[in-house]
């Protein structure tokens, strides 16, 4: 009795199991009647008929994330690389993702490789590091295209790695040691060019400035020596007109001739007094005191006029 107990406990579990499905949020469910297929099974709970229906397959439907295995690659310029990446999925359609294709992550993957080999078959190496964002989006088109037929959309694809052979990073690294050093002479002599282009602007402007004050100093002294021929043409025209109005009056020519001796020999005497060689006889020491009389008798004479 207790083992048919058993068996009917056994057999009410199956026929539960078989008629009873929870779909969850994050899945659909392909149902098959009789083998062919009869509907997609939303998230929820789903009666089944016992050994009529038939849950065949599961279909994740969030985004998933495949990695894709290093492959090796030949470049444009014959060089070796091995390249790996992500590829970024989901499933839109859950009945051409069940019988579209047997696997579609593996047939991705795939593809993504396949993909991958031609475009880089396309490019120099250095292209292949400069260029990734197009070789992305450039595989994630391809990929979608031919992907459509098995219900699914290819998001995004990302290159993790690409890594030449050792002996090829040797010799890049080489090229980049190379290439920093030329640029720091680059930098040196750009550097050092600009130095001399200052110097030569500092020297410039220093001559400038001394042409300038040069210049400067001689428009000033120039104005000096206006002014001061200025001032003297005017102090002899005022002398000459004095002397004019002098001789104008009575015995003014005769005080003026006087006057003008006086200086004459004023000066004649403190050019002997300064020499050793005597060239005028003494006599004109006489002469001075002759005319300082001659200048009191025509002193005397205006005043009594």
């Amino acid at each position: 009795m207790s083992v048919i107990l058993i068996i009917l406990i056994i057999l009410a579990m199956v026929l539960i199991k078989k008629t009873v499905i929870f779909v969850s949020t994050r899945e659909l469910v392909v149902k098959e009647r009789l083998g062919k297929f009869s509907n997609v099974m939303e998230p929820g709970l789903h009666i089944l008929i016992p050994f009529i229906d038939n849950a065949a397959y599961s279909v994740e439907m969030r985004e998933q994330v495949i990695n894709v295995p290093p492959q090796s690659c030949i470049t444009k310029d014959n060089i070796q690389v091995e390249v790996d990446g992500v590829v970024y999925l989901k499933v839109m359609d859950a009945y051409k993702a069940s019988y579209g294709i047997a696997n579609y992550q593996r047939a991705a993957v795939n593809l993504a490789q396949t993909t991958m080999r031609s475009v880089i078959g396309r490019l120099d190496l250095d292209d292949t590091f400069s260029e990734r964002d197009k070789l992305n989006e450039f595989i994630v088109n391809e990929v979608d295209k031919a992907s459509d037929p098995w219900g699914i959309k290819v998001l995004r694809y990302e290159i993790r790695n690409i890594t030449p052979a050792l002996s090829i990073i040797d010799t890049l690294e080489k090229q980049m040691e190379a290439e920093r050093a030329k640029r720091a002479e680059i930098v040196l002599s750009d550097a050092d060019k600009q130095s001399r282009i200052n110097k030569s602007e500092g020297e410039k402007q220093h001559a400038i400035n001394r042409s300038e004050g040069s210049k400067q100093s001689k428009i000033l002294e120039a104005d000096g020596r206006a002014e001061e021929l200025r001032l003297i043409s005017g102090s002899t025209a005022e002398g000459i007109g004095l002397v004019a109005k002098a001789m104008a009056t009575k015995g003014g020519d005769l005080a003026v001739q006087t006057q003008l001796m006086e200086q004459y020999i004023d000066r004649l005497g403190e050019v002997l007094s300064l020499s050793t060689v005597n060239v005028l006889p003494p006599e004109v020491a006489k002469l001075q005191a002759g005319l300082e009389g001659v200048g009191q008798v025509v002193g005397q004479t205006l005043n009594k006029e």
